[in-house]
C-alpha cells in the first residue's frame, strides 16, 4: 500500500493511494464494519484505524490487514450512506505521511561520495543527529526560505518509518520492524549548521523536512537496497546515487539505533544524502526563491517542493 495523510474540507485523514484516488481509511473501515452488521463499528474503527498515522502504525500488522480490506471495499462502493470513502487525488491536499513523528533520527556521512566531497573519512559508526516534528512539511508545501541565512541547501534522502516498538533488534529481524519507506529533503542552513561542532541548529529550523508523497509499505517494497535516487533543482541533476551505496544499510541502522534507544511506531529515520549538495560544489550553489527541488526514488515516487522566501512558516 501507499499510505497517505491528506486533508479534505479542512479535515486531516489517513488514507491509501490507489488508482488516482485517496481512500479515507478510517471512514472506509467504519463503513465496511457496518456493512457486516458489526456493533460498535465506530469504536472498532477508531481502535484499529484511527485518523492519525502514528496511532494507525501502533496497530501493527493487524491494522495493516484491516486497511487493505477497507481499500478494497472503498474502491467498490465509493460512497456509503452519503459518506465519501474515496477522493480524487487532485482534489485533496497531501500532507507529510507522518506529520508528527515522535523521533526523527538522521544519519550523516552515509554515502561514500558525500563523505569524500565533504573531505571527511569513512566513519566506523553512524554519525547520528536529530530533526524534530516542527521541521515536517508536506509534498505540496513550499520550503520556507527564512531571512536567517542565505545558505539554504538541499539533501535528498531515502527514509524509513518504524512500524512496531524496537529494542535490541538484530539485523536479521530488522525489516520486520519497518512499516515502510518514504522520501525526505533534509533542507539545511549551511552556515548555521557549521557555526558550531553540533549540526542541530542548521537542521532544526521550521519547515526544513519536506516529506512524502506517501509511505510505501514494506510488503510492497520488500528490499530497500538497489533503489536509484535522483535529485534535481529546476530540472538540473544535482545528486544521483543508489541505496546499494549506503555505508550503513537499513537493517544495520535498525540494529544500531535500537541498541541505543527504543524505537517507536511512527519514528522516521533518514538514511543520509549522497554527493552533490550545493555547499560542496565549486562554486557553491545554494537554493534561491522560486527554485524547485525534486527527489525521485525507485518504487516510491517523487517529492517536489518549491522554495519560497518568507518571514514566517504556515503550519
Amino acid at each position: 500500500m501507499k499510505l497517505l495523510t491528506f486533508r479534505s474540507e479542512g479535515v486531516a485523514r489517513i488514507g491509501a493511494y490507489a488508482d488516482g484516488l485517496a481512500v479515507d481509511l478510517h471512514t472506509a473501515f467504519t463503513a465496511l464494519l457496518e456493512s457486516k452488521g458489526k456493533l460498535r463499528a465506530r469504536q472498532i474503527a477508531e481502535a484499529y484505524i484511527p485518523n492519525d498515522m502514528n496511532g494507525f502504525l501502533e496497530g501493527g500488522k493487524e491494522s495493516m490487514e484491516y486497511a487493505k480490506e477497507a481499500v478494497d471495499y472503498a474502491l467498490k462502493v465509493k460512497t456509503d450512506k452519503e459518506r465519501r470513502l474515496v477522493f480524487p487525488a487532485e482534489e485533496v491536499k497531501l500532507e507529510a505521511p507522518v506529520p508528527k513523528p515522535g523521533k526523527m533520527i538522521c544519519v550523516g556521512h552515509n554515502y561514500k561520495e558525500h563523505i569524500l566531497e565533504m573531505k571527511r573519512e569513512l566513519p566506523p559508526y553512524p554519525v547520528v543527529f536529530a530533526k524534530f516534528a516542527n521541521t515536517v512539511i508536506g509534498p505540496q508545501d513550499d520550503i520556507p526560505f527564512l531571512p536567517i541565512s542565505e545558505q539554504l541547501d538541499y539533501e535528498g534522502e531515502f527514509a524509513f518509518v518504524i512500524g512496531k516498538r524496537a529494542r535490541n533488534v538484530s539485523q536479521k529481524d530488522a525489516l520486520d520492524y519497518v512499516a515502510g519507506y518514504t522520501i525526505v529533503n533534509d533542507v539545511t542552513y549551511r552556515d548555521i549548521q557549521r557555526r558550531t561542532l553540533q549540526w542541530l541548529q542548521g537542521k532544526s529550523v521550521d519547515g526544513t523536512a519536506p516529506m512524502g508523497p506517501w509511505l510505501v509499505t514494506g510488503d510492497e517494497l520488500t528490499d530497500p537496497s538497489g533503489l536509484e535516487m535522483v535529485v534535481t533543482v529546476n530540472g538540473e541533476e544535482r545528486q544521483h546515487t543508489n541505496t546499494a551505496n549506503l555505508v550503513f544499510t537499513v537493517p544495520y541502522l535498525v540494529e544500531f539505533l535500537s541498541n541505543l534507544m527504543t524505537l517507536e511506531p511512527g519514528d522516521v529515520i533518514l538514511t543520509g544524502t549522497p554527493g552533490g549538495v550545493g555547499f560542496a560544489r565549486d562554486p557553491q550553489v545554494f537554493l534561491k526563491d522560486g527554485d524547485v527541488v525534486r527527489i525521485e526514488i525507485d518504487k516510491i515516487g517523487a517529492l517536489e517542493n518549491k522554495v519560497k522566501k518568507t518571514t514566517e512558516v504556515i503550519v
